[in-house]
């Protein structure tokens, strides 16, 4: 994939979150179809919180000399930043603006700045370019999990039924 198909990947993602939560109640939003899973709030909520984690990164990548970034974990961010309480709007809008801006400094690098690097605390060296594929991947990733809690949702409120 070219750079510039990973920026039009990255650049679409809000769209796809977005559609993939379109005309869900609040019930709908915080019900746990699926046990052991987070709710759908919950999923967007991480990915409105990691999205700015990831601009960080990016943007220490590119001004810095081989930063160190540290990683998160997803489940104490889950349990300790009011993810219930959480207006789904907000968390939308925060992630189309992060990827917005990030979308305007991105384009203004040259293929060599995307091999420049940083060191993660966990995963050791990273360049942008996988960086800014592991973002761009996170929000598909995470919008299947939203497909299946749908599914689960209908199958509840309609059941088949069997003769």
């Amino acid at each position: 994939m070219t750079d510039e198909e990973l920026l039009t990947r990255y650049s679409t993602g809000p769209d796809s979150l977005r559609q993939s939560v379109a005309g869900m109640t609040e019930e709908h939003l915080d019900a746990k179809p699926i046990p052991g899973t987070w709710s759908t709030r919950q999923v967007v909520c991480h990915i409105a919180d990691f999205e700015p984690v990831y601009a960080d990164r990016m943007k220490r990548v590119i001004s810095e000399d081989n930063p160190t970034f540290f990683g998160g974990d997803p489940d104490v961010f889950a349990a300790r930043l009011a993810y219930e309480e959480r207006d789904l709007e907000e968390e939308l809008q925060l992630v189309e603006a992060t990827r917005q801006q990030m979308v305007r400094v991105l384009k203004t690098l040259s293929s060599d700045d995307f091999q420049r690097t940083g060191k993660h605390s966990e995963d050791g060296p990273l360049d942008l370019r996988t960086l800014l594929t592991r973002i761009t991947d996170h929000i598909p990733h995470h919008a299947r999990f939203i497909k299946e809690k749908r599914r689960a949702l209908s199958s509840q409120e309609h059941p088949s039924t069997q003769s």
